[in-house]
């Protein structure tokens, strides 16, 4: 193939000389190209390529093969990619891809995770900033002036009426504005129900299933509130071990990190227990908009809003950088719960949650989380494609919700797998990491693995390491 001039008529990026040659067809000689002019100093770290469309247009080939190229190159590490950044040469130049593995020599260690499979987070580059911005400016030129002075622990009134309204409609939840508590998630929420050493509005000790986030049970310690898990099956949690416990931590809607709602019989049988015993069940609904393969699970709330404290945040849905979430409350709570909040905490930005309220009431919120549950489906069947493909021995589990998936794995093999993961620059979790530690269910061997945070780009060869870490056959 001919030499090319690469001039990018949007002025973005850098004009580049590549030579493609060679065997293996215009992708493979792109991409020896472009590692070659790395490698050899002619494209200095930090230096912006063209984008996909420029540079296809320059040198004669289609977009997809610049595409594909960029993602191979910032798979190895040779690039880097962020969004509003643009692709660039990394600080790094040498490549990062490991050396094949073989029976007698264990391959060379990546240089920190290339590839972000860990759960909990969504698609960074997916945040909607245009329509975000829109609601900013409409809320702010809206705004009373009284908006900017001290603010009112409850949180705005404009956005626990949207919620109000957002929350009968796709969760099924009973409230009004007014039992209604804005807070900055779901750990926030747990610091102001429990507070420090037991002076909180709620006291334990707290029933919560067996598999669960570590860092939730780190803040309950933290508050001297004592843990007793609960076994999991098929149907979810085993609520009928509940016994003295004042309060039941539960994830009802998609039990995490395992996967499947929880049983109707379950649910109204805590619900049954909660009311027997005068207790509560905290419902954690981290990620009820995402559901791909089955009818929405309403909320827990909705069958005893006196019973149950619903919480919920924008963390999966949007972003966890705005740090907006919420608590529904039985009424006697609220009084509680506002006079921890306002002696002990800080609370979100008021005009964050002006713009979400306006988010909430133009429809943009349900659009983008429409828009976000296809891209999500699409990634989960990619997965499931790939494993069947490269992995047909290992079972997919938990997927017909959220923003994760679970891979059985044979008994005493997790911790091998996560290492082999780790050897391929890819970061994800075991199932060992959630476990409660005084359960006396039996250890499952698996991974937990995060298909929303890469980018598009990149995921492709996220799945690749992955699957290439994965024991065979």
């Amino acid at each position: 193939m001919a030499d090319s001039w690469v001039n990018s008529a949007e002025r973005i990026g850098a004009d580049l000389h590549l030579e493609l040659s060679g065997q293996g067809g215009r992708r493979a000689a792109l991409i020896r190209a472009l590692r070659e002019a790395v490698r050899s100093g002619r494209l200095a770290p930090g230096t912006r390529l063209p984008p996909y469309r420029s540079l296809a247009a320059d040198l004669g080939v289609a977009r997809n093969t610049v595409a594909d190229a960029y993602a191979e190159l910032v798979a190895e590490g040779w690039l880097t990619a962020r969004q509003g950044s643009g692709t660039r040469v990394a600080a790094r130049t040498e490549p990062l891809r490991p050396a094949a593995r073989t029976p007698s020599k264990a391959p060379p260690r990546a240089r920190g995770p290339r590839h972000d499979l860990r759960q909990g987070t969504p698609d960074a580059s997916a945040f909607p900033r245009t329509a975000w911005l829109a609601s900013y400016r409409r809320a702010v030129q809206q705004a009373p002036s009284e908006v900017f002075g001290p603010g009112d622990p409850a949180g705005r009134i404009e956005l626990r009426e949207a919620l109000t309204e957002y929350l009968a409609r796709a969760r099924g939840v009973r409230t009004e504005p007014e039992r209604i508590v804005i807070c900055s998630g779901f750990a926030h929420a747990v610091r102001l129900l429990f507070g420090q050493g037991g002076g909180g509005v709620l006291r334990g000790p707290l029933a919560v299933e067996a598999y669960g986030l570590d860092f939730h049970r780190g803040l309950l310690a933290t508050a001297g509130v004592r843990t007793v898990p609960l076994p999991l099956d098929e149907h979810g949690a085993r609520v009928d071990r509940l016994g003295r416990e004042r309060a039941v931590l539960l994830t009802p809607a998609h039990q995490f990190p395992t996967g499947g709602p929880l049983h109707p019989e379950r649910r109204a049988a805590v619900v049954d227990w909660a009311r027997a015993r005068d207790a509560l069940v905290l419902e954690d609904d981290y990620d009820g908009e995402f559901r791909y393969d089955r009818r929405p699970v309403g909320a827990l709330q909705g069958l005893d809003p006196e019973r149950v404290i619903h919480v919920g945040s924008v963390s999966k849905s949007l972003s966890p950088a705005l740090r907006l979430g919420w608590m529904v409350l039985p009424e006697r709570y609220v009084e509680g719960v506002l006079a921890a909040k306002g002696e002990r905490e800080g609370w979100a930005s008021v005009l964050d949650q002006l713009t979400l309220a306006d988010f909430l009431v133009c429809g943009a919120y349900d659009r983008h989380v429409r828009r976000m549950r296809q891209r999500y489906r699409r990634r989960r069947d990619r997965l499931v494609r790939a494993l069947a493909a490269h992995a047909p021995q290992v079972e997919v589990t938990g997927v017909a919700a959220g923003l994760h998936a679970v891979l059985r794995l044979p008994p005493g093999t997790e911790r091998s797998v996560v290492k082999a993961a780790a050897w391929r620059g890819v970061a994800l979790d075991g199932l060992a990491a959630f476990r409660h530690p005084e359960t006396d269910m039996a250890p499952r061997d698996g991974l937990v693995v995060g298909y929303a945070t890469p980018s598009e780009h990149a995921y492709g060869a996220a799945l690749d390491a992955l699957c290439g870490a994965l024991p065979p056959e």
